[in-house]
């Protein structure tokens, strides 16, 4: 688990434990890291944009009531079921539900931490369904990118079909490809777009449309007596 500022009160005006909103540390050891989380925060944003899921990342879970030290920081979460609003932090009593997903990006700095404590952090105390773990460089984990489900309290490993891991709370499949995380969609056949390809997919519709305006334009002006 990660440490808190300390700088952050422990108390609320009315009383209340007040619980941080930030730990100091950095969102990715590296920039491929930050960009491989960014990539699979924004895509799942995306695929689930105008749905009761909350998707969100690097943002502080406090799992006990009144201990402002029990929290972790996933990569990235995803929980169906319920609203999908900005939050300071996530206060699982009072939201009523765990993760479904838990993504972290591993990194020689959180390696350990990744496959031992919030290994056992997730499938013991907040009881995440299914933990990815994805190595960019895979430096420090074999295979790379691995997946486990929890099945009778214990976390199975998740075997690949074809070249990716399923995940069935998600309903799409994890591959790696170079050293980015994608998300394949079974039902359209296609990984979800990064937003970067969101970006260019939705200036190249405008581009089109403008094309066809103008088009229409000029079909009229020939029209005219």
């Amino acid at each position: 688990m990660s440490s808190f500022s300390s700088d952050t009160k422990n108390h609320s005006p009315d009383g209340e434990v007040a619980y941080p909103t930030r730990d100091g540390n950095p969102m990715g050891e590296t920039d491929l890291h930050r960009e491989v989380m960014v990539d699979v925060l924004e895509s799942l944003k995306l695929y689930y944009a105008g749905q009761r899921v909350y998707v969100s990342g690097n943002i502080l879970v406090f799992y006990r009531e009144g201990d402002r030290r029990r929290h972790v920081a996933p990569d990235v979460l995803v929980v169906k079921g319920l609203e999908n609003r900005l939050r300071d932090n996530y206060l699982l009593w009072r939201e009523g539900l765990s993760p479904n997903v838990v993504f972290e990006i591993t990194s020689r700095t959180t390696r350990i931490e990744d496959v031992r404590t919030k290994f056992a952090l997730y499938r013991d105390v907040l009881g995440v369904n299914e933990y990815f773990l994805f190595d960019p460089r895979g430096d420090h984990l074999k295979p790379q990118l691995q997946g486990y489900r929890l099945q009778n309290g214990q976390y199975e490993p998740i075997e690949f079909v074809e070249g990716r891991l399923p995940s069935n709370e998600l309903n799409l499949s994890l591959e790696r490809h170079e050293d980015h995380l994608r998300l394949f969609d079974p039902v359209a056949g296609r990984w979800l777009p990064t937003p970067q390809e969101a970006l260019v997919a939705a200036h190249q519709a405008q581009q089109r449309a403008e094309a066809e305006v103008q088009r229409l334009r000029s079909e009229l002006k020939k029209l005219r007596p």
